[in-house]
Order: C-alpha cells, then structure tokens, then sequence
C-alpha cells in the first residue's frame, strides 16, 4: 500500500476532529502520550518516556509510513491529545485490518475515543471496499478500551490467553471487531 497525507481526510465529528498529523503536533502529542497511564495500555514498542523527539519523529514522517496504513490525530480543544489508526493486513488476510487508539488521560470517559472509533469505522467501510472485517486487539486489563470497542458496535470475538509481552510479562489480549454490515464477493486479482 503506497500512503500519502492526502489519503488521510478530516473526520468532523461533535467532540473530535480526526486529522493528518503535521510537525507543529509534536509538542501537544508529546505531552498527552507521555504518560505511564498512557503508555502502560498500548504495545511494548510504545516509547515511554515519549519524548519530544519521538514525537517530532512521529509527526514528522513515522505516521506517514506506508507500514503504518492510515493514521489519523484526535483534536480536541485545538490540540492533538490521540492518535487513531488503521491498518490493513496484506495477502489472503487483506480483507481484514487492526485498529488502533489511544488518548490522553485528561480526556478519558468524554466519549471522544467512541466518536473517533466511530468515524474511522465508517469511513473504512466507505472507502475500503476490500476490507470486510476491522479487529482491534486490546490488553486484557484495558477495561476502557474494551468499553469504546463495545459502544462502536464492535463484538469481543475471543480472549487470547499468554499472546502478547508488554514490559518482559507475557500478558493477555481481547480481540473485538466490526464486521462490514453488507459482504459482496470480490473480483479475483
């Protein structure tokens, strides 16, 4: 998948604007991710710290990695305070894609991660017509995550036991998805 900014449109919604990153983000980004809160729900990769550096790097040019599929700011308040991705899987699988989600703890329970979850759903099933299946794999622990998925529509489709490390622990995972609600067959390649 090729990926420019441009593939990224704004999502208006009533609490967020969903938006491209661009460099001037990187202050605000690094404050809200750079939290233990924060970075203790997301992948073992996740930096924490989250410097300024790591984000000058993300706003910069790591979201715009083809690798990275689609990712979109949460603006809130004239501010990036989250980040929301999408990302289609490649092969026999590309009819599926993760997606992913974060915010910063002071707008936790505002209902702006469902809003934003939300809008990337729709617009995924507008605008990717090969992807019939969103899945978001989530830390066992993250009840709040879980609550976004579930208010989305999205059904816990299994408990994925010892399937993930986070900080040299191995730790459980939730699965929940969104199936596209109308499945047509797909020309072959």
């Amino acid at each position: 998948m090729t990926k420019k900014s441009s593939e990224v449109p704004r999502l208006q919604g009533t609490r967020c604007v969903l938006r491209p990153l661009v460099p001037g983000d990187a202050t605000s980004l690094q404050r809200h991710a750079d939290d233990e809160a924060v970075s203790r729900n997301l992948f073992d990769g996740f930096p924490s710290p989250y410097t300024l550096e790591d984000a000058q790097g993300w706003c910069d040019t790591g979201c715009r990695s083809a690798a990275m599929g689609y990712v979109w700011g949460i603006e809130v308040e004239a501010q990036i305070v989250g980040c929301i991705s999408v990302h289609p899987d490649d092969g026999w699988l590309r009819c599926n894609a993760e997606v992913g989600y974060w915010i910063g703890q002071r707008f936790w329970r505002r209902g702006i991660t469902s809003e934003a979850l939300a809008l990337v759903t729709a617009w995924v099933w507008e605008n990717l017509p090969e992807v019939t299946r969103l899945y978001a794999p989530i830390l066992a622990w993250n009840d709040g995550s879980q609550a976004v998925a579930r208010k989305c529509g999205y059904l816990k489709e299994a408990e994925l036991q010892r399937s993930a490390i986070k900080d040299g622990r191995v730790i459980d995972r939730v699965q929940w998805a969104s199936i596209r609600p109308e499945v047509r067959h797909l020309p072959r390649r």
